[in-house]
């Protein structure tokens, strides 16, 4: 099976926790003639970015993708003993019970719950440590992740386009037999034309030689034939459809076929001698044109 279709335009996103924090990758692809990676990286996560571009490489030929990497750190804390506080509570506290006949003593658990005896004190050593360097092998993971689904968010679209793209090459091929038909007549109209412009050449120059008369008559039958460019535009469109089966990587290629579409309507359109021939020239040229606006989201 051929690869798929596949467009430059895409949106994927990844998010994860790994060692207390929150990281998030949001992937946003569009045009582009190459490949134009841009990463947004938090400060200290600046060294993964030569193995993230070739990751990427490996995935996407063609866009301007930019990669935005998110963290949230939520600090590892633990509650530690204010020995200064807890001093004053266990001294006030005692004082109390002594004022209180019968009261018993202090309970330990009573001075803790008072407000300021326990206070919240960041983790510190090797557990930060070990924190600090899997957060980016997470994160490095997670890039791989939103990659695939930027992948398969381009293809989706690229499905689109392939269904897109078949229905105007079917609009083209459609034109194209009523150009056809249309230019069928146009010989004879033609003829009665050179008929004309060779008497009224007689009349102006009456010692006209043949070889010049042969010329213009020549000249004029090449002009209403239409039946090359029809041929070519044939050519045209079976190549289309048979890039669009190849599928990946068809980008380049695809656009300088459409510039041929369009050079053989604009030489139809030229040679045209009627006003139906002309209508329909002028259709063909728009359904190309839809297909060249299309063809830029190709990879």
């Amino acid at each position: 099976m051929s690869p798929a279709l596949a467009s430059m335009t895409g949106f994927a996103r990844a998010e994860g926790i790994s060692a207390g924090a929150l990281w998030q990758w949001e992937l946003r692809s569009v045009n582009g003639r190459g490949l134009d990676l841009k990463f947004r990286l938090p400060t200290g996560f600046d060294l993964l970015e030569p193995k993230l571009r070739e990751v990427a490489a490996r995935s996407l030929a063609r866009g301007n993708v930019t990669a935005t990497l998110a963290i949230k750190r939520e600090e590892q804390q633990r509650l530690a003993v204010d020995s200064e506080s807890l001093e004053q509570a266990l001294a006030l506290a005692v004082a109390l019970a002594a004022r209180i006949p019968g009261a018993p003593p202090p309970r330990a658990e009573a001075l803790l719950a008072l407000p300021g005896v326990m206070r919240p004190t960041p983790v510190a050593g090797a557990a930060a440590e070990a924190a600090d360097d899997a957060l980016p092998e997470a994160a490095t993971a997670g890039f791989a992740a939103a990659l695939a689904g930027l992948v398969a968010a381009r293809r989706a679209e690229g499905g689109r386009l392939a269904a897109t793209f078949a229905s105007l090459l079917d609009d083209i091929t459609a034109l194209c037999r009523q150009a056809a038909s249309e230019a069928a007549d146009q010989p004879a109209a033609q003829r009665a034309r050179m008929l004309e412009s060779v008497q009224a050449l007689l009349r102006d120059q009456p010692g006209l030689p043949e070889e010049r008369i042969a010329q213009e008559v020549a000249l004029l039958a090449a002009r209403s034939d239409v039946r090359e460019e029809l041929d070519r535009l044939d050519a045209h469109i079976a190549a289309a459809r048979a890039l669009l089966a190849e599928g990946a990587n068809i980008g380049r290629r695809f656009d300088f076929l459409i510039q041929e579409f369009n050079r053989e309507v604009n030489t139809l359109c030229s040679k045209s001698a009627s006003v139906a021939l002309t209508a329909t020239g002028l259709r063909l040229k728009a359904v190309v044109e839809q297909m060249r606006e299309q063809a830029q989201n190709i990879e």
